[in-house]
């Protein structure tokens, strides 16, 4: 009997470890089908949000939404306008958790005359449009932030912005119209930039133990409760599940960190070497106390650094709370 109990508890464990590695499959064949879309849907996101970060979070919220969903449908659908569908509503769904109200109701798109007045085809609004500061866009009602974006960021067409939002024409172009006013007026009003912040001590310190090799000390500035989001690839917890992710950077020498901020985040840039002209992606840390919480690490999702600029701090700021000495271990 026993043999028997353990015969079919061996037996399911081999059956979840072949689905688990059949999903796995299939998720990576999806994600290879719609790589080509994510720089445009983040692009989109973002401006959704107002914030690069966030937008990332709805791409991917998106993808696995849409991961979800395609083995129930009876024909792959187009994929554009399907998956913009899909995070124009998961962006909307993350503006609301934050609590995030713009001054026109969530559906708005409003009737107006469908007149050569409101012709979308306007080139100093797509300039304008294109210039605006990622947080900008909050400023306009969802409708007509959906809109704005799509045709004149990305350069949709009306006719396949109807379909991604599922509006009439006659409503895309009312919510364009208003949409790129409101945007003037809410860049018009924007106040200047602040000056950026110097980098804090801690990350400082994180980022002249990184370059210098120093994965123990790395490793002591961990929460024992840390959680890693490789973006894309694979998330982790605990201290040695997480160190298995810093054995990779120990295996590689294509990277160089420098303390930034991106996006109004304080973030560690990662460039390819130390003379490289521009970060290739970024890594961000939570705090806690003085130990490492949470690490985002955008290395698998690099397009999202071509999406903002980067405040980088001196060249020496890594090392400035942790000099190296010749013969650093490694």
């Amino acid at each position: 009997m026993a043999s028997s109990t353990a015969e079919t508890h061996a037996a399911r464990d081999v059956a979840a470890s072949e689905i688990i590695g059949t999903l796995e499959e299939a998720r990576r064949q999806f994600l290879d089908l719609v790589d080509h879309i994510r720089p445009e849907l983040l692009r989109y996101c973002a401006r959704m949000t107002g914030s690069i970060a966030d937008g990332e979070d709805v791409v991917q919220e998106t993808l696995a939404r849409a991961c979800f969903e395609l083995p129930q449908l009876k024909e792959l659908p187009l994929l554009r306008p399907w998956l913009f569908r899909i995070a124009h509503h998961r962006a909307i769904d993350h503006w609301r958790h934050e609590a995030r109200r713009a001054s026109e109701p969530l559906d708005a798109a409003l009737d107006i005359a469908d007149t050569a007045a409101f012709e979308p085809d306007h080139f100093v609004a797509q300039q304008q449009a294109v210039r605006a500061a990622v947080s900008s866009f909050l400023s306009l009602a969802p409708a007509q932030r959906g809109c704005v974006i799509l045709k004149d960021v990305l350069e949709h067409s009306i006719d396949e912005i109807a379909t991604e939002l599922s509006l009439s024409v006659p409503a895309v172009k009312a919510a364009l119209h208003r949409g790129r006013a409101a945007l003037q007026h809410a860049q018009a009003a924007a106040l200047p930039a602040a000056r950026p912040s110097a980098p804090s001590p801690a990350l400082k310190r994180y980022a002249g133990l990184f370059n210098a090799h120093d994965w123990d000390g790395i490793r002591s500035l961990l929460a024992d409760d840390v959680r890693l989001d490789l973006v894309s690839r694979r998330k982790a917890a605990g201290r040695r599940d997480v160190g298995n992710y810093l054995d990779n950077y120990q295996k590689s020498r294509d990277w160089h960190i420098v303390p930034s901020r991106f996006d109004g985040r304080e973030v560690l840039a990662v460039f390819s070497e130390p003379t490289a002209s521009r970060p290739r992606y970024f890594i961000e840390l939570g705090w806690r106390d003085g130990r490492v919480v949470t690490i985002r690490d955008f290395r698998y999702v690099a397009y999202i650094a071509q999406e903002g600029a980067f405040e980088l701090a001196s060249p020496t700021a890594a090392l400035d709370s942790y000099p190296v000495e010749p013969g650093a271990r490694s």
